[in-house]
């Protein structure tokens, strides 16, 4: 009969992508650099909007909360995979993925609700301009934000508590590379009917909720540009939508490649290779696609380079 521990005395094997041995130096150093330059980037935006009054407006509020956000959802995952690569030894503690799950629930359902959050404002912008200022004002946009945290650390905070319930098998393997809630439910040795049921409501609020919420906002935008007459005016008023169209299509795009990846792989490769692109990929990217298309972020930018000392040679 297999041994089973309680979850307390229980250790997990993350399988990761490759067995491989002279597949781990490259796997070691491309995911170092793509996380310092997630961490890099996010952080260089956070420093733009903090110390640039140009750009102190709602919409880079939310853009400086999402590139904190960001930061923290990839190092939920990235430094744990880094160590583990490093030491040759694939196991996380029970504490530890309990840790890893938490956290990654929080900053993924944070994710969803500050893309939301930055779709309103757009709406409220360009739908009802002249009440934007009365609307949006920092006390209405910190409580937006304070509500998200609130919502996330609660919800993440249950699935520990439904987790913390299941019993599993001594060295359960985990095919992914971290401590993904969908599978650490799936491996669990004990009825996990009850955590799978939760799991489906709170996707409905953290994901198909913001998501609707999305929608509705620009097809209120569309409805507005597409009667407004001036042509410069509908594309100064679509031109504040791009980056942040951009980083929606690429963040829901990859998550649901992902799900249809779980839905339809059967290597534990094939689904670890997909999670990159919206655990590490889209953090990534997302500090690009606002200096690269936005010409705000680009001008404070420049005046925080600026503004660093240089130093004799």
């Amino acid at each position: 009969m297999e041994s089973k521990n309680h979850t307390k005395a229980s250790q997990f094997l993350l399988l990761g992508f490759s067995e491989d041995p002279e597949l781990q130096p490259i796997l070691f150093r491309l995911f170092l650099f793509m996380y310092l330059i997630t961490v890099l980037g996010n952080l260089l935006i956070i420093l733009a909007v903090i110390t640039d009054s140009h750009i102190h407006t709602p919409m880079y509020f939310f853009l400086c909360n999402l590139s904190f956000v960001d930061v923290c959802f990839v190092s939920t995952t990235v430094p744990k995979m880094l160590a583990n690569i490093q030491a040759q030894d694939k196991s996380i503690s029970y504490k530890g993925c309990l840790t890893q799950v938490y956290f990654f629930m929080i900053f993924a359902a944070m994710d969803n609700f500050l893309l939301t959050v930055m779709a309103f404002d757009r709406f409220v912008a360009i739908c009802h301009p002249l009440n934007y200022t009365v609307s949006m004002n920092p006390q209405f946009c910190g409580l937006l934000v304070l509500i998200s945290w609130m919502i996330s650390f609660c919800v993440s905070m249950t699935h520990i508590l439904l987790m913390m319930k299941l019993t599993f098998s001594t060295s359960t393997e985990i095919p992914h590379f971290f401590c993904e809630l969908a599978q650490v439910v799936k491996v669990a040795s004990s009825d996990t009917l009850i955590n799978i049921i939760f799991m489906y409501v709170m996707t409905a609020v953290v994901v198909v909720f913001p998501v609707i919420g999305i929608l509705y906002s620009y097809s209120q935008i569309l409805s507005t540009l597409l009667r407004m007459s001036s042509i410069a005016s509908k594309y100064k008023a679509f031109s504040t939508c791009g980056s942040h169209l951009c980083v929606v299509s690429l963040f829901y795009g990859t998550g649901l490649g992902v799900y249809l990846t779980y839905a339809v792989a059967s290597f534990s490769q094939s689904i670890a290779i997909s999670s990159i692109m919206y655990t590490v990929v889209t953090p990534m990217l997302n500090p690009f696609i606002y200096s690269l298309r936005n010409k705000d972020v680009k001008g404070a930018l420049q005046r925080l380079f600026k503004k660093a000392p240089s130093f004799p040679s």
